[in-house]
């Protein structure tokens, strides 16, 4: 960065790293005050005398002043570097960054040497002597130039290595930009999270888990409060994210919790009722089963024969589950009551499915006992449909799809023999065509994959 670059970015951050962080900026090692008094000296009265003598002081004084305001041009590029190098510091402790710290240290050891050969050449030369002679003036001259030219060598260097140092030191102010706001939003969220439990518990609930979550917050609060200076920004940035994060939960909860009561509340009416109806569909069971084993074989029915007696069980279990929901919703355990009243849905849809499955199997049966053919033509045509769909732009068909399709065409054959007798098993047969079915669909599917990858 040119040195009126540094400067101008200096300003701006150091007033933003000594707002976020408190610094004092360290002394920089050139040694300004001392060094003015001799760059900038008028010296007390002496006689002026003319001719080529005069003319070697003015060249000598000419050098000293250029080698003055290369000196504090060094000066105050090093100052605006060091501020940055703070800045970048305080954000980042990457590998990256502690190697342009040691570069900006062996920049002050190149920048310590080049001010001390300055000082020497000041110091050794009495421009204001009414006697100095013309030798001794153009010595000064020339060892003050070459002073100057060494202070511009290493201003040079200084300025590059501040050019280099632009994406870390952009990424650092982005970074410091983003703090402020970052734990003002947190704090924010903290104030809107007590606000929202504050309203809750206005309502009669305790909400003493969330309550306890936001207690869990206060002393990342208070690490927030205490600063980056203390704690690093980084760190403070994932501090004030988390705690936006966390509080912004608490918040959602409380203002969810009065729905969820009634939600609760709603559910357990419900949970009840649907209980007291599978109750009563549960007696209905008993006298399906004794139609069952009258008309149909045994394999028809056999595993049918423990519904009524665990309809009857879980139907007690899921009351007793509903009784230890209220009473976690009463004591305002809502996680409790949630996990509960899921455990009750689950055993009462269990509960309904093998209800329902007694009297579709009745009815699946009366229906092929009546009309088995319909059973066998619904078959063949879903087995016939995959056979086409595979055929479909073929001479022969692939093997992968023809043999499955040809083992459904002889289960379904077997299926069908298995009616002659004097007691069929229906139940048997109407499983051996649900089967036949699905793979014939699993075998269209598989082509309709295949085709679309080939397409694409």
């Amino acid at each position: 960065m040119t040195g009126t670059h540094a400067r101008r970015q200096g300003t701006t951050t150091a007033g933003a790293v000594r707002d976020v962080f408190g610094l004092v900026l360290l002394p920089v090692p050139l040694a300004c005050a001392a060094v003015g008094a001799y760059a900038f000296a008028g010296g007390g009265t002496r006689r002026w005398f003319g001719g080529r003598s005069e003319g070697l002081r003015a060249d000598a004084q000419a050098a000293k002043d250029a080698a003055a305001a290369a000196f504090y041009e060094l000066d105050s590029a090093q100052r605006d570097l060091r501020i940055s190098i703070e800045t970048i510091t305080a954000v980042d402790s990457s590998p990256q960054v502690q190697r342009a710290v040691d570069g900006f240290a062996a920049l002050g050891q190149r920048i310590d040497e080049a001010s001390a050969q300055y000082i020497t050449a000041v110091d050794s030369h009495d421009l204001d002597r009414d006697d100095l002679e013309a030798s001794v003036a153009t010595r000064a001259r020339r060892e003050l130039a070459a002073a100057k030219d060494e202070l511009v060598r290493v201003k040079g260097e200084l300025d590059r290595f501040g050019e280099g140092l632009g994406p870390l030191l952009d990424r650092a102010e982005t970074q410091l930009a983003r703090l402020a706001p970052a734990v003002e939003r947190a704090r924010a969220a903290l104030l809107a999270a007590s606000n929202a439990l504050d309203a809750v518990r206005g309502s009669g609930m305790r909400a003493d888990d969330l309550a306890a979550r936001l207690a869990q917050l206060g002393p990342e609060l208070t690490k927030l409060n205490q600063g980056a200076g203390r704690h690093g920004v980084a760190e403070t940035l994932h501090r004030a994210d988390r705690v936006l994060r966390d509080a912004e939960a608490v918040r959602a909860e409380a203002e969810r919790l009065p729905q969820l009561a009634a939600d609760i509340d709603k559910r357990l009416v419900s949970l009840r009722t649907r209980a007291q109806a599978l109750t009563n569909r549960a007696g209905s069971v008993e006298p399906v089963l004794s139609e069952l084993r009258r008309r149909f074989s045994a394999t028809c029915w056999q595993d049918l024969q423990p519904v009524p007696e665990q309809a009857v069980a879980h139907v007690r279990l899921a009351e007793e589950r509903l009784r230890e929901a209220a009473t976690a919703r009463d004591e305002q355990r809502w996680a409790d009551a949630t996990a509960l009243l899921g455990t009750v849905r689950a055993l009462l849809n269990t509960t309904d499915e093998a209800v329902s499955a007694a009297g579709d199997r009745l009815q699946q049966l009366n229906a092929v006992s009546k009309d088995p053919q319909a059973e066998i033509d619904r078959t063949r045509f879903a087995v016939r449909d995959a056979q086409r769909f595979a055929m479909a732009g073929r001479s022969t068909p692939d093997p992968r799809h023809a043999r499955p399709l040809d083992d459904a065409v002889a289960r379904l054959e077997r299926a069908v023999a298995g009616l002659e007798g004097r007691h069929p098993d229906y139940w048997h047969f109407l499983t051996e065509t649900d089967a036949v079915r699905r793979t014939a669909a699993r075998v269209v599917e598989q082509i309709r994959e295949e085709r679309g990858a080939g397409a694409s």
